[in-house]
């Protein structure tokens, strides 16, 4: 009988510390993480480069009618039809933010197009009020602010279990055991000169989204008959929607670079903006031949005059 028990208490350290090995999303807080607060995105690594970018002499004003979600896919599952999208259909909202903010708000003034029709029926009800009011003498409202480049694309590819593995062992009938899989999303984003509707500057960007699963099983034989058996795990996967907004934000950074390398336009302060370069070449250079060479067949950027 001590045996028995002095087994079941090894089995159960056995099972608690192997638990302890693998991530609690609650660890450190005795909060219920049902009444976690809302937060703001968090941020990624190249949305902070894109923050610090140097401003730009002048503001470009692009506009940003629609960014779809070309994949067509819908979310898997096994047991029954799925209709919900597999990617988010926010593309165009995300752009817009991305470009308001790009450089610290310096670099784009975006006019509102997305949703343009309660625009236009606002300042109808504005208008049609002032004349109400002061008749033939109302004032009429400032003319709607144009763009000169027209930031075009969308998510056009989603490539789904690009990679699948796992590794696991299992010793006396404990062991762990990791499952993962990555996912590819692509994004192609181009700047549109409106007084001639050439391309200014057409790039694609990927991002990688990764899934994985580790778990921990363990069993023994209580008594004759009886088997006492234990499970823990768990699950992490990247947000395909931070994943889009990353993807885009690397599409947005990659135009600015594009067009300053090819004199579109240029940094406000010149000598900022050539260290800036500078270090980037260098960071570019650092990069092993054949990084860079995976790197070109991933992302293209196909420039023209404005």
């Amino acid at each position: 009988m001590v045996l028995r028990v002095a087994r079941l208490a090894c089995f159960s350290l056995l099972v608690l510390s192997l638990g302890g090995c693998m991530f609690n999303p609650t660890a450190g807080t005795a909060k219920d993480p049902l009444d976690e607060a809302a937060k703001l995105v968090p941020a990624t690594k190249t949305g902070l480069v894109l923050d610090a970018l140097p401003p730009p002499k002048r503001k470009l004003d692009v506009s940003v009618y629609n960014f779809p979600d070309l994949t067509g896919q819908n979310k898997s599952n096994d047991n029954f039809a799925e209709f919900s999208r597999a990617l988010t259909q926010g593309g165009s909202s995300i752009l817009t933010d991305v470009a308001v903010k790009a450089g610290g708000g310096a670099w784009f003034d975006v006019a509102e197009r997305a949703d343009l029709q309660p625009l236009l029926q606002e300042r109808q009800i504005i208008q049609n009020t002032r004349t109400a009011i002061d008749g033939e003498k109302a004032q009429s409202l400032p003319p709607l602010r144009f763009a000169g480049i027209l930031l075009d694309g969308g998510v056009i590819g989603y490539d789904t279990n690009e990679t699948t593995g796992g590794v696991g062992a299992v010793y006396l009938g404990v062991g762990p055991n990791v499952q993962y899989r990555q996912d590819i999303v692509t994004v192609a984003l181009r700047a549109v000169s409106v007084q001639s509707g050439r391309v200014l500057a057409s790039v694609t960007t990927t991002k990688t989204v990764y899934s994985i699963n580790v778990s921990g099983t363990g069993f023994l034989f209580a008594a004759v008959d009886k088997l006492l058996q234990a499970d823990i795990g768990f699950t992490k996967n990247t947000p395909p929607t931070l994943a889009v907004r990353e993807g885009i934000q690397l599409a947005v950074y990659s135009l600015i670079f594009e067009g300053v390398k090819n004199r579109l336009w240029e940094f406000k302060d010149r000598a900022a903006g050539d260290a800036f370069m500078l270090e980037l070449e260098k960071h570019q250079k650092a990069v092993p031949p054949e990084v860079v060479a995976a790197a070109k067949l991933q992302s293209t950027a196909v420039i023209a005059k404005y």
